[in-house]
């Protein structure tokens, strides 16, 4: 089994660290394959930002995609998720979505800390997205800043944990998610701090993408992620292009 992990930011660092951090969540017979954004941000942390970040998403989906069996969206918010899964044939998980539905299957309602307030309107969406508005105790961001972002979890640690425990006593939070990329891997190293079962997001989209992998996932040729006609486009990335004319190797 080959995943792709998308990371639709420009940091690097951050790639080799949700790359390092996966192995823990690869079956033996999959393999793990990471891209990084060569154009957008060195992180995504508003709508705006998010919207640029899509259009990566799908340049790097176009031009990468091709012998994989599954491809996983590495920012929390979900860039450019829908409009990936209309577009291409292997099944798509964002990390975001991915999350909310683990949280569902280990509680009634969840609560996403993040660590920045920056993300929290970004992040409010993508539950609504989701449609488990109903299931969302709170959406929770530390108050204290942070030097890099690289370096976040480690910066902010005990403000993450503290927080957490606030989702679950003054929320009801059965489940808390530790919402953003930069985040990756603060879950099982502080899972003891927290009495509800801490979520990796990243953990979670892996899991995923493997079991819709074992579940034989098909396209769909109809409803609403049904691939679109051809169309002509103008100035887009030549992979991605070729894949919106139906010029790609899937339709010769």
């Amino acid at each position: 089994m080959r995943l792709l992990l998308v990371n639709p930011n420009t940091s690097a660092a951050m790639t080799a660290r949700m790359e390092a951090a996966a192995a823990a969540s690869l079956a033996p017979d999959a393999a793990l394959t990471a891209v990084t954004a060569a154009r957008g941000l060195p992180y995504i942390a508003s709508r705006a930002e998010a919207q640029l970040a899509g259009s990566a998403v799908l340049e790097i989906l176009a031009e990468h995609q091709a012998g994989y069996d599954a491809a996983v969206i590495a920012a929390f918010g979900d860039p450019g998720l829908i409009a990936a899964r209309e577009l291409f044939d292997l099944p798509v998980v964002g990390m975001a979505e991915a999350a909310m539905l683990t949280a569902c299957q280990l509680g009634q309602r969840f609560g996403l800390v993040t660590f920045s307030g920056t993300l929290l309107p970004w992040y409010e969406d993508a539950v609504a997205l989701a449609g488990l508005l109903g299931r969302c105790a709170c959406v929770r961001a530390v108050a204290a800043g942070f030097r890099s972002v690289t370096e976040v979890q480690h910066e902010l640690e005990a403000e993450i944990v503290t927080l957490a425990n606030r989702a679950v006593t003054e929320d009801g939070a059965d489940a808390v998610i530790l919402a953003g990329a930069p985040l990756t891997g603060l879950a099982l190293r502080v899972g003891d701090a927290v009495p509800v079962p801490l979520i990796d997001p990243l953990a979670a989209a892996l899991g995923q993408a493997q079991a819709l992998v074992r579940l034989g996932a098909q396209p769909p040729r109809a409803g609403r992620f049904a691939r679109p006609p051809a169309k002509p486009a103008t100035g887009l990335a030549p992979a991605l292009r070729r894949r919106i004319e139906r010029r790609d190797a899937d339709d010769l």
